[in-house]
């Protein structure tokens, strides 16, 4: 699924780590995250370098944080997309008509950390590695349920996800992003239709 930035429209007063957070939130989506320093996300938020650091420890802690928030908002679309169908192939088409319909012009804020940060010990690479894994592990569930024999039909599923990320961000949403629902009923067709 594509991971996406959120717009808080509570006109309570917010926490100084809730202002940090949702400025890096955007910035780390909008700008990506290498391009964003602390300063400049204290600054958007309204706060000191000092107040970011007593809520986060650093921004790598930061950006895993965000990661975070956003796989968990991720899941929750998730669930509530496949609630709406009775089986899992429709479950599966479900998605995919979703993911088209959510799909956003800087793609998955997941995908891009897991290409930003290289270093396979960064706290918010591992966020992103363990939401792709989920994803991965959910996809072939699914598929297996709908009566997939093993796990090529998840695994082909997940590339044409991800591909659809990259094709959104490269060539918008007129592009091949607008075949993903049908491409992906193709894909199921030819595994479960044999």
């Amino acid at each position: 699924m594509a991971a996406r930035p959120s717009k808080t429209t509570d006109t309570a007063p917010r926490s100084a780590r809730d202002r940090i957070f949702e400025a890096a939130r955007d910035m780390f989506y909008r700008k990506g995250i290498r391009a964003v320093g602390v300063e400049s996300i204290a600054a958007e938020a309204g706060a000191t370098k000092m107040s970011l650091y007593r809520n986060f420890p650093s921004k790598d802690e930061l950006v895993a944080a965000v990661l975070r928030e956003q796989s968990k908002e991720g899941w929750a679309w998730w669930e509530e997309i496949i609630a709406r169908f009775d089986t899992p192939r429709a479950q599966l088409e479900g998605l995919f008509d979703a993911f088209a319909e959510s799909s956003q012009t800087h793609g998955c804020a997941l995908c891009n950390a897991a290409v930003e940060l290289h270093e396979p010990d960064h706290p918010a690479f591992l966020v992103a590695k363990a939401h792709k894994m989920e994803t991965r592990r959910r996809l072939i569930e699914l598929a297996r349920a709908a009566g997939a024999a093993d796990d090529e039909l998840g695994d082909g599923l997940l590339l044409l996800l991800e591909g659809s990320h990259m094709a959104r961000i490269t060539l918008g949403g007129e592009g091949p992003d607008r075949m993903l629902p049908r491409t992906a009923r193709a894909l199921i067709r030819e595994y479960l239709d044999r």
